[in-house]
This record gives structure tokens, sequence and C-alpha cells, in this order.
């Protein structure tokens, strides 16, 4: 068992409010700061000191992908060489056509140990910019994996007690 990490009511609230919609108002963290009930001196104190103890690790946006064009979607498998598995996958992660990047085990008949998401317009794109990956990298042996179809586009959603994700 892992030891759990205190964390405070207070940055309970500011993760609940982080992420949930972004405002699109002038001064967003002002209006996350009072849905919490602080200032936002101390929501912008407490973003900051999660983030240097890595209770958080990044804030981002979500891109609806399909609702701006990008309608074929493709996890490639590759089989890199342990040795040059950090140096491939920085470089994978570092490509703009990249969204995900991630290593697994291998497993009996299932070479495969590096995993990148590619979005495109078709799946003429995506073999493309999979083929411009393998070119760069020096990486040949992958597999397409071929989104056929999306069974959930939200993120997980942490210390909500109750349906409307607030406590």
């Amino acid at each position: 068992m892992t030891e759990e990490k205190n964390i405070s009511e207070i940055d309970k609230k500011v993760v609940r409010a982080l992420q949930g919609e972004f405002p699109l108002v002038a001064e967003p963290y002002k209006e996350l700061a009072a849905r919490c009930g602080i200032s936002e001196k101390l929501f912008l104190e407490r973003v900051e000191v999660l983030r240097e103890e890595k209770k958080i690790r990044k804030m981002g946006a979500v891109l609806r992908h399909r609702e701006i064009g990008f309608t074929s979607n493709v996890l490639v498998a590759w089989e890199v060489p342990m040795s040059r598995l950090d140096e491939i996958a920085r470089k994978m992660a570092a490509s703009p056509v990249v969204s995900h990047c991630y290593d697994r085990n291998t497993a009996l008949g299932w070479s495969y140990n590096l995993y990148t998401m590619i979005h495109g317009h078709s799946r003429e794109e995506c073999e493309r910019l999979a083929e411009e990956l393998a070119a760069e990298t020096g990486i040949k042996n992958r597999t397409m994996l071929y989104t056929k179809k999306e069974w959930k586009k939200t993120s997980m959603r942490y210390f909500c007690e109750n349906e409307e994700g607030l406590a």
C-alpha cells in the first residue's frame, strides 16, 4: 500500500475548481477563488504549492478533436529497443503531432513498448504522420490501432463527494 499524501480541505477545493470548466471571463482565477471561498492571491499560491509538491502535474485544455475536424485517430504501438526507450520517447513526446506518449511492458506475442496517439483529418494523414515519426527516430516496427468508437471524453475528477462535483 502506498503512503497517502496529506491534502488540506482548501487544496481539495482548489483541485475541484481547476478540474471543472474554466471560466471565460477577464479574471478567471478570481472567479475560481470565489467558488472556493478564498482570495485570488491565496488560490494562486495554493496552485503553485500543489505544483511544487507534485500533487498536481499540469493544467491544460482538453481539445474535443472531432469537433474541429480531426476525424481519424490512431494509437501507434512502437517496438523500441530498451536501450533507446527514453531517447525515443522524448523525441516522440516532443512532436507536435503526438497528443499522448507513454511506455508499457511487453507481453508474449506483443513486443510493442512505446505508444503514441496521433489525430488527423484522414487515415492517410495519420499514416503519413506515423511514417514521418518513424523516419525522424529510426524506429520502423509499429502497429496502427485506429479508433472505432470514442467511449469517454472526460478527465478524471478528484475529491468530488456529490454529483455536482462540490463538497
